[in-house]
C-alpha cells in the first residue's frame, strides 16, 4: 500500500487513480520528494538525482505513470497547497506564493489563474463569501 504524505489532496490522487498496477518505485519516490520539497526550487535534474535515475527517463516515466508532465505536476501540487493557505486571511497572497515554492508573485498569479480559473484574490473572496453565507 502506498503511503501518502500528510498533505494528500485531489491532485495527488491522479497518480493513484489506476490502482490495478503498482506505481513504479522511482515515480513514488519522485512524487514524495516533490511533496516534501515543493516549497524549494525544484528541477527535473534535482528530482531525478534524488531518485538516482536520468532526467530524461524520469520525465518520460512520470508522464506515463501520472498522466501529467513533471512541470505541471509540481505546479498543480503547489496550487493545491496554496488553496488551503488562501483560507487564512492573515496571510498575504505574496507570502503564500513564496511559501508554496513559486519564485515570483506574477508567476504564482499566472499559474493559479490557469489552473483554478480565477485569480488568487478572487478565489479567496469566493471562499470567504461561502463561509460567510454558511
Amino acid at each position: 500500500m502506498t503511503m501518502m504524505p500528510p498533505r494528500a489532496n485531489r491532485f495527488t490522487e491522479v497518480a493513484l487513480r489506476n490502482r490495478d498496477r503498482a506505481e513504479p518505485v522511482e515515480i513514488w519516490k519522485a512524487r514524495n520528494f516533490i511533496h516534501e520539497h515543493s516549497d524549494e526550487d525544484l528541477s527535473l535534474t534535482k528530482v531525478a538525482k534524488s531518485v538516482h535515475i536520468s532526467p530524461n527517463y524520469l520525465s518520460e516515466r512520470f508522464k506515463e505513470v501520472t498522466g501529467v508532465n513533471f512541470v505541471d505536476y509540481i505546479a498543480r501540487y503547489r496550487i493545491e497547497k496554496s488553496r488551503t493557505l488562501l483560507q487564512d486571511l492573515n496571510l498575504r497572497i505574496s507570502e503564500i506564493a513564496f511559501a508554496v515554492g513559486f519564485q515570483s508573485l506574477s508567476q504564482f498569479n499566472r499559474v493559479f489563474r490557469r489552473l483554478a480559473g480565477k485569480s488568487p484574490t478572487a478565489y479567496r473572496a469566493a471562499k470567504a463569501n461561502r463561509r460567510h453565507r454558511d
